[in-house]
């Protein structure tokens, strides 16, 4: 073991340091499982206390630090060099209180998202958040991306969703802002800095998250329709009829749901569009009748080519697996994922146009689109020239240039770590990275937290 990760086990254990050698079967992420982590060591501390004292250390040998969750993102956020120090969280898994009362749950960084729902199903609650990575994504890295998922239309994204946060600076200092209330607006909510900031001002150890009480009704459909424009007046019609019980409204463009479809379909493929719809309400009963009112009324009225509604959990399961099953796109090479946010009203138009565009250079490409509608949040998996050429920049480009023009965004709920970073200027003022490096000069000054990340170069604090 080298000199300085001898150091790291002084203070943290034997056990919670492992050398580059070791790191050799630890994959860099879910859609890298080709690639190895490749760090000079990493670091498993046990609690708040063990972060801290590592990243002291850190600010004494200016060692750069990457931290490391369930490994599910997709913009390269944790990508590491042989020369940085990973911390991963993946001993800090633990919930540490539930309360009933007033519907909260305290966790560690290190939990999954999916032992998050379960404990709070247990007492007959509801942690809201929900993607198809539930089961690996860590709320950690949830809160430092800020992330999405299948509900944000009804519960909003992880920031709506964490009362309090407690993190660690650069230099070891700990910053508890464990509040367990809705309203508390005494000064500045700190807990905002290290959400959606994808660890690059601090690392998050610990959080309070925001339950709600456990729906008992809930009602599932797919549907397909010929437009677009019968796509945004459905979401439109069914978010009124069903008097905010509406919780998730997922879009899959044809290709996508042809792509994804194994065994029996729930609709017949060779509609253009198809949405997967969801209410959650309080009453089974009641609720059931009004959701298949409405989808009857849309039926009758037209903005509809067809509809199932599932009769069972087991139903239900295979409607939202034919959406989650996106590593599905793994075997698509090369694949190149987007993750963009757009108004509702352009969404129609933008995407002809990417497809346009997209098609005249690449004749024989793979283009799916799929996404959380509902918040103006869609998906483009594009598979065009080959892994080893200049496809990718040119790619992005055509994907990127449009949203600067139509007042979207480069990044809805993956965040922007490496990979987006030439483009961040499409979404963002001048003035707002400028701030942006402030705050990172402010809590980091030297640079040591996920370097490289989320900023670009070259420019700083006045």
């Amino acid at each position: 073991m080298s000199g300085i990760a001898s150091r790291f086990s002084e203070i943290l254990g034997q056990d919670a340091v492992l050398t580059a050698d070791s790191l050799r079967d630890r994959k860099s992420g879910l859609w890298a499982a080709e690639d190895h982590v490749r760090a000079a060591f990493l670091v498993r501390p046990a609690d708040t206390a063990g972060v801290s004292a590592a990243l002291a250390l850190c600010d004494e040998l200016n060692q750069t630090v990457v931290v490391h969750g369930g490994l599910t993102g997709v913009v390269q956020g944790a990508v590491t060099t042989e020369q940085d120090m990973v911390v991963s969280l993946e001993r800090m898994n633990q919930i540490e209180e539930i309360d009933p009362i007033g519907r909260t749950m305290t966790v560690q960084a290190g939990i999954t998202l999916q032992k998050v729902q379960e404990a709070a199903e247990d007492h007959d609650l509801m942690f809201p958040l929900d993607l198809g990575a539930r089961g690996t994504a860590t709320l950690g890295g949830n809160a430092a991306t800020n992330a999405g998922g299948n509900r944000v239309l009804r519960y909003g994204v992880t920031r709506d969703l964490i009362l309090g946060l407690e993190a660690v600076l650069s230099d070891g200092t700990i910053i508890s802002s464990m509040n367990s209330m809705l309203k508390n607006n005494a000064g500045y909510d700190l807990k905002q800095l290290f959400i959606g900031t994808e660890g690059t001002l601090g690392i998050v150890t610990r959080l309070v998250l925001r339950l709600v009480q456990r729906p008992t009704s809930q009602d599932t459909a797919f549907v397909a329709l010929r437009s677009f424009s019968q796509v945004t007046a459905f979401l439109n019609y069914m978010d009124g009829a069903l008097g905010g019980c509406l919780s998730a409204f997922e879009v899959l463009w044809e290709d996508f749901y042809q792509f994804l479809l194994s065994g029996t379909p729930p609709l017949a493929p060779g509609h253009p569009y198809y949405v997967l719809i969801e209410s959650l309400g309080g009453d089974q009963k009641t609720d059931s009748q009004r959701f298949q009112a409405a989808l009857e009324t849309a039926l009758k009225q037209e903005i509809l080519i067809d509809a199932v509604v599932a009769q069972s959990q087991r139903e239900r399961d295979a409607m939202w697996a034919i959406r989650d099953d996106v590593e599905k796109l793994l075997q698509v090479k090369p694949l190149f994922l987007f993750d963009i946010s757009l108004p509702l009203k352009a969404t129609g138009d933008y995407v002809a146009e990417v497809r346009e565009e997209l098609t005249k250079r690449w004749p024989d490409l793979q283009l799916y689109i799929f996404g959380h509608l509902g918040d103006g949040n869609i998906h483009l998996a594009i598979s065009a020239g080959s892994e080893d050429g200049n496809a990718r920049s040119e790619v992005e480009k055509l994907v990127y240039q449009p949203l600067g023009e139509i007042g979207g965004s480069i990044s809805a709920e993956h965040g922007i770590g490496l990979e987006k970073l030439p483009y961040l200027s499409l979404c963002r003022t001048q003035a707002e990275i400028t701030l942006m490096h402030t705050l990172k000069h402010a809590l980091d000054p030297k640079n040591l937290l996920n370097p490289g990340k989320v900023l670009p170069s070259g420019v700083g604090p006045r």
